[in-house]
């Protein structure tokens, strides 16, 4: 794709990350942080690119008449989709965006309802159900079970950046929230989704904004639309993004739960930003492991692995 492509693609992405209005103004600001970064990476004109979108001087008429190929039509779609999925389940207002951008990119209607209907079943995948422990009881924590765990996360959503369908990012939040899940029941605290995106939005990880940079970062780096092997083996396309925020989530929610919830939200925020510094210094020691992962893992398996089968 040219730069004219990636440029629309991205105002897609962006329209769409604004569509709805109920988004937090923390998340907006993370979402224009993202989005100008990736416009600097992408030579498309910082700052114009967020600028025109929060003016309203671009809409998605324009962005969609720009795009040159079916291939850069439907990557901006699937990108639309994912984030509006990336926060769970779409609102009318991103449902209806996105029904008026797959008839202005003039995608087959079915096949567009597919793709949304599988991106929606990994946005709202459940998760596991679990009883409070008994009264006055202390869980016995197994630590090193639970690091094992928290690097095996990580290594997957790792794997999970390397692949180069848009299904397989989107997949690497609800896994991140079933990993912080986990750890608080290990602590004795069963949490629902809600808890874990209010522990998320906390420690400063949006989920709309971290999808926008995760597909932004493929976007760039020509692994998206890719075939399989075609994107395995290009490590310096991966910012290792996905590897370091599942890492330094659950060592952060290892502190946070295993002190009883104390900490105030400005240390859960500092020691989150520590963590993510200390996990980028681990992506190379955990890197074939990563590479190796990658190859073991399809659309199939990705979707049963946030099921939890």
């Amino acid at each position: 794709m040219n730069t004219e492509d990636t440029r629309a693609i991205l105002t897609i992405s962006l329209l769409a990350a604004f569509a709805d209005g109920r988004k937090h103004e923390r998340e907006h600001e993370q979402v224009r942080r993202i989005a100008e970064g990736l416009a600097q990476d992408a030579a498309v004109g910082l700052p114009q690119l967020v600028q025109d979108v929060l003016l309203k001087r671009v809409d998605v008429a324009g962005a969609a008449a720009a795009l040159g190929s079916a291939e850069a039509r439907q990557l901006a779609y699937e990108m639309a989709v994912g984030v509006c999925d990336a926060d769970g389940a779409q609102s009318a207002a991103e449902r209806a965006f996105l029904a008026d951008l797959a008839q202005r990119l003039q995608l087959d209607g079915a096949e567009a309802s597919a793709y949304s209907a599988q991106a929606e079943t990994l946005a709202e995948a459940a998760l596991p159900v679990a009883a409070a422990p008994a009264a006055g009881t202390k869980p016995v924590v197994d630590e090193a079970e639970l690091d094992r765990a928290i690097v095996n996360a990580a290594v997957v959503n790792g794997a999970l950046e390397l692949l180069p369908e848009s299904l397989s990012t989107l997949a690497i939040i609800p896994l991140q929230m079933k990993l912080v899940h986990r750890v608080g029941l290990a602590y004795g605290y069963p949490l629902d989704s809600g808890h874990v995106k209010d522990f998320l939005a906390t420690a400063g990880v949006g989920l709309t904004s971290q999808y926008l940079e995760q597909a932004g970062r493929k976007l760039l780096g020509g692994l998206l639309g890719k075939g399989l092997f075609g994107g395995l083996g290009k490590q310096a396309v991966s910012s290792g993004l996905a590897f370091a925020t599942t890492w330094a989530l659950g060592h952060v929610a290892k502190r946070y739960y295993a002190g009883g919830r104390t900490l105030s939200a400005e240390l859960l925020r500092q020691s989150y930003t520590d963590l993510l510094q200390q996990a980028r210094g681990l992506q190379a020691q955990y890197g074939p492991q990563i590479q190796q992962q990658a190859r073991t893992l399809d659309t199939t398996k990705v979707m049963a692995l946030v099921r939890g089968r």
